[in-house]
């Protein structure tokens, strides 16, 4: 299992496709792990050498104490870099993983040639919501919010009829750890980039869910008005539209990358 050292944390990675073709790297969503990338692999390998992986506090990376902040996310993904020895790449993120391309293409704007940011928001609360989430991850373990995440995730007719990406994540999201994820809330709750935003100059995708009640389209519109030049473009799904509307989100990312 691949693992690469950053500040004393293992970050567990995966790469996919030619290793001379260029690098787009995957960014999870809170509660996931590198595996919510696999509707789109077989497309995005075909082009790219594919960076996959775990956020820390998720999936086979590292748990460290916490809280986290979006800065450390951040850096992290800079050390995974470095240590691959990879200058440069286009990111792709969903929710927490947008949030951690934003801070990326504001403080590391050298490494970051095209953006995907992908239902996700510069500022996301209430805080006193992040809160009580902890608390209650805390206090049950991830069983506490596991239904009201996936009701989050996916829209009703997709749950009653659930595929086996469905499936997976599920088991994915009770699998993480409590710890992890708590830290990784933190770091979500703690964040506001509205205004640093204005500073990215990669040519920026944001992709939105018409049916996404955690980041509802409003957020991802506020991103594409702030970042100068940003292209928009909104899916019939919930919060994981990679999965909900896999077809339509991998030919996005993809006309958009190769433009």
């Amino acid at each position: 299992m691949p693992v690469i050292a950053v500040d004393g944390a293992g970050v567990h990675y995966r790469e996919d496709g030619p290793a001379d073709a260029p690098v787009l790297v995957l960014s999870n969503s809170l509660g996931t792990d590198l595996t919510m990338w696999e509707p789109q692999m077989a497309d995005f390998a075909g082009r790219f050498r594919v960076l996959r992986y775990d956020t820390r506090g998720h999936g086979a990376s590292a748990v460290t104490p916490g809280p986290y902040s979006i800065e450390r996310l951040g850096r992290d993904v800079l050390g995974l870099l470095d240590g691959l020895g990879i200058n440069r790449v286009h990111f792709c993120g969903l929710s927490m993983g947008g949030m951690i391309g934003m801070w990326l293409a504001v403080h590391a704007p050298e490494r970051i040639d095209r953006l995907v940011l992908c239902n996700t928001a510069a500022l996301l609360g209430p805080r006193e919501m992040w809160d009580a989430r902890i608390a209650a991850v805390e206090s049950g373990g991830m069983a506490a919010i596991a239904t009201a995440g996936l009701a989050r995730w996916f829209t009703e007719p997709t749950l009653r009829r659930p595929s086996a990406m469905v499936e997976v994540l599920r088991r994915v999201l009770l699998a993480t750890s409590p710890e992890g994820y708590s830290a990784c809330c933190a770091a979500i709750r703690d964040m506001d980039q509205r205004e640093a935003i204005a500073a990215v100059r990669a040519l920026t995708l944001v992709i939105a869910g018409t049916r996404d009640v955690a980041t509802p389209p409003a957020d991802g519109q506020f991103l594409a008005q702030r970042i100068p030049g940003a292209h928009y473009v909104e899916l019939d799904a919930a919060h994981l539209s990679n999965i909900e509307a896999a077809d339509q989100f991998t030919d996005a990312v993809l006309s958009f990358l190769g433009q």
